[in-house]
């Protein structure tokens, strides 16, 4: 029998895998430099709920941030450590207030990660590196996936079909005309 301290519940769980390879996310300015861009992204997906960036600074943000509502759910505003990492991850201060009042009760019950990582086109065909879209879950923007474009109500087909009802009653009005004459 071991006899080892159950640490599980001092950190709080991601719900989204993390890669063992570190990623490349060189900067001219060191690591202090690579860390003011993952603020400037995590500040920019607290304020927007949606940004769009390269993939590997994407990824990476993604787990700071999920690592900051995590903390803010659990702990709330006025645990010390908690304000600590909202004051180092947040560079403008008054989305500390958006992050406890809008984000942490829009998450309370979610049990699947907050954040959605999609991967988007390429901005010409030379550019060889990969862009994403990062997102609050549960924002005021439409979604980005398509659940099935042939769906009966979307606007589209619904103009089709009734241009198709129209052109069928035109023709059995000419085939009704010829059969009389």
């Amino acid at each position: 029998m071991t006899h080892q301290a159950n640490v599980k519940h001092l950190v709080s769980k991601l719900n989204f895998k993390i890669g063992d390879k570190a990623r490349r996310l060189s900067n001219p300015d060191g690591p202090a430099g690579r860390f003011r861009k993952l603020q400037k992204t995590v500040t920019a997906l607290i304020k927007y709920e949606r940004i769009e960036l390269k993939y590997n600074r994407a990824d990476e943000a993604r787990g700071y941030v999920e690592r900051l509502i995590s903390e803010a759910r659990r702990f709330g505003p006025t645990h010390k450590d908690t304000m600590e990492i909202a004051d180092y991850w947040i560079l403008e201060k008054q989305l500390v207030h958006k992050l406890f009042k809008v984000l942490v009760p829009r998450y309370e019950d979610y049990t699947q990660s907050v954040t959605k990582l999609y991967k988007a086109p390429r901005d010409y065909p030379g550019d060889y590196r990969a862009r994403a879209v990062l997102e609050l879950r549960g924002n005021i923007y439409p979604s980005l996936n398509m659940q099935n474009p042939n769906t009966y109500s979307m606007i589209h087909n619904v103009l089709l079909s009734e241009a198709r009802k129209e052109y069928r009653l035109e023709k059995y009005k000419q085939v009704a005309e010829n059969l009389a004459q």
